[in-house]
C-alpha cells in the first residue's frame, strides 16, 4: 500500500482538533485509527497493478539527434477498473519524456501511451522497470506494482558528414571522364596503347607492338577501379577523449562534444561511401586489444547499412591498444595491396612506444593512411596571452603542437600519408585526400 500527499494534509489538519481536544491522546488515536481505516479500504478499491499487462512497441532503431517513439500498450484484463499512473523508465541518457503517464482504464479495456526519447548517446538504449500505481476513489491510498517489459533502441551514428558527399561524388564523376594519365607501378591496369612521345618512361615501351607497327610505341596505365580499401578504427583509450562539441544538440546543450571514437566513425562512413561509390571495396576493423567489430564482403548497396549497425555500440575501451595484434588482424583478413586508414590519434607516446614499430609491416605490402582528430582546444590555448597562468598553459600546447607534428614528420618518413584535422574537418579532408591519391594514380 501507499499513501498520497491528499493523506498526508489530512493528518495535518488532524492536528488541529488534537490541539484544542480536552483529551488529546484519546482525539489522536481516534482520528489516527478513522484514517489508517479511510486508507486501507481506498487502497482495496483501487485497481491491481498486477492486473495490467503491458507489452511495447515503436521504433527499434533511430539516428544520434532524432527522437525516438516508443510504445506501451496496457491491457486491464481485471473486473475493476484502474485509475492511476504508469511510469515508463529509461536510463538518463535516453531522456524519456514525458517520465509518468497518467492513465483511466476501464475494465477489460487496453490504452496504449507513447514515450518519446531523444537520446544524447549513440548505442543501445534498454528500458527499465514499468512501475504502475492505481489510486482508490478517495484518493487517500493505492497500490503499486512493477513489471519487467524489455525493449531496446539501437542509437546509430549520425553521419552529419553526409552533406559533404554530393560535392566529393561531383569531383569523383570529373576524374572519371579525364582521360587516363600515363602511370607506372604496381596498383594499375592497362588501358591502351599509343605512340612513343618525348617524355615517356622507356620503360613503358610495348616492343612486340612496336616491331609490328614499325613505331615506338608505348602501353598506358589506368589507376584500378576495383580496390580494396581497409578502414581499420581504434577504439582504445585515447578514441575516449572529447573534443569540439556535439552537433546533434542546440549550441546551449552541446556541452563537451563527441569523443573522438565518434568523429573518427563519422569520417570512416563518408570516406566508404565515397570508396563504395568509386567502385572499390571496402572493409571495417574496430580494434583495441580485440577485434570489437568488423564489416567484410558487404555489398556495395549494403556496405552503408552493415557500418552503422556494427558502429552503434561501440564504446571506447579504456586501455592501451595493442598496435601489433590490430596489424595482424588486417594481415590476416588482407592479403592482396589495398589501402589501409588508420583512424587513431597522432599521440606521441602511444605511436612511439607501439605503432611505429609495427607501420613498417603494413607499409612494405599496403598503402596506408593514417587519419587523427586534432583537439581545437589546444589552439586555443596556444594564443592565450591574458596572464601568467595563461602563458603557461600555451606554453604546454605550444609543446604538445609540436610534438604532434614531429610524430606525423616520422610517419611520413615511413611511407605513411597523414591527415590531422580538427574535429568538424576530419571527415571532408579524409575524402579529399582518398580523391587526390585517384587523380594521381597512387590508387
Amino acid at each position: 500500500m501507499i499513501l498520497t500527499g491528499r493523506t498526508g494534509l489530512i493528518a495535518l489538519l488532524c492536528a488541529l482538533p488534537i490541539a484544542f481536544s480536552p483529551r488529546p491522546a484519546l482525539t489522536f488515536a481516534v482520528l489516527l485509527g478513522l484514517l489508517a481505516l479511510a486508507a486501507a479500504v481506498d487502497a482495496g478499491l483501487a485497481g491491481s497493478p498486477r492486473a495490467l499487462h503491458p507489452t511495447r512497441g515503436g521504433q527499434s532503431s533511430a539516428r544520434l539527434g532524432q527522437p525516438v517513439v516508443v510504445t506501451l500498450t496496457l491491457d486491464n484484463g481485471k473486473r475493476r477498473r484502474f485509475r492511476g499512473v504508469v511510469r515508463d523508465a529509461w536510463a538518463p541518457s535516453a531522456r524519456a519524456e514525458p517520465r509518468v503517464h497518467p492513465v483511466d482504464i476501464a475494465a477489460g479495456q487496453r490504452i496504449t501511451v507513447e514515450t518519446t526519447l531523444r537520446p544524447v548517446r549513440r548505442g543501445d538504449q534498454s528500458s527499465a522497470l514499468v512501475t504502475a500505481r492505481s489510486f482508490g476513489p478517495l484518493g487517500l491510498a493505492g497500490r503499486q506494482g512493477t513489471h519487467k517489459v524489455a525493449w531496446k533502441v539501437r542509437i546509430l551514428p549520425p553521419f552529419l558528414s553526409r552533406k559533404h558527399l554530393p560535392s566529393r561524388l561531383a569531383r569523383l564523376r570529373e576524374l572519371d571522364g579525364m582521360t587516363p594519365v600515363l602511370i607506372r607501378g604496381q596498383g594499375t591496369e592497362f588501358d591502351s596503347l599509343r605512340e612513343y612521345v618525348v617524355g615517356d618512361d622507356v620503360r613503358s615501351i610495348d616492343w612486340r607492338a612496336t616491331a609490328r607497327r614499325a613505331d615506338v610505341v608505348v602501353r598506358t596505365w589506368r589507376p584500378e577501379r576495383d580496390q580494396r580499401v581497409v578502414i581499420v578504427l581504434d577504439t582504445g583509450r585515447t578514441s575516449a577523449g572529447r573534443v569540439g562539441v556535439d552537433p546533434t544538440q542546440p549550441p546551449a546543450e552541446a556541452g563537451t562534444g563527441w569523443p573522438r571514437l565518434d568523429w573518427s566513425m563519422d569520417a570512416a562512413l563518408l570516406l566508404a561511401a565515397l570508396a563504395a561509390r568509386a567502385g572499390d571495396h571496402v572493409d571495417f576493423l574496430a580494434h583495441d586489444r580485440l577485434t570489437r567489430a568488423g564489416v567484410f564482403n558487404a555489398s556495395r548497396t549494403e556496405l552503408l547499412a552493415h557500418l552503422v549497425e556494427a558502429m552503434a555500440p561501440l564504446e571506447p575501451a579504456l586501455v592501451e591498444s595493442d598496435p601489433r595484434a590490430m596489424v595482424a588482424a588486417v594481415q590476416r583478413r588482407v592479403r592482396r595491396r589495398a589501402l589501409v586508414v588508420l583512424l587513431t590519434d597522432l599521440n606521441a607516446s602511444a605511436i612511439d612506444e607501439g605503432l611505429l614499430m609495427v607501420l613498417p609491416q603494413l607499409t612494405a605490402k599496403h598503402h596506408v593512411v593514417l587519419a587523427a582528430v586534432a583537439d581545437p582546444r589546444v589552439d586555443t590555448l596556444a594564443a592565450g596571452r591574458s596572464d601568467a597562468v595563461a602563458v603557461y598553459d600555451a606554453a604546454a600546447a605550444e609543446r604538445a603542437r609540436n610534438d604532434r607534428r614531429e610524430v606525423g614528420h616520422r610517419l611520413r618518413g615511413l611511407g605513411v600519408d597523414v591527415v590531422d584535422a580538427p574535429p568538424e574537418d576530419l571527415a571532408p579532408a579524409l575524402a579529399d585526400h582518398y580523391l587526390a591519391m585517384k587523380a594521381t594514380g597512387r590508387l
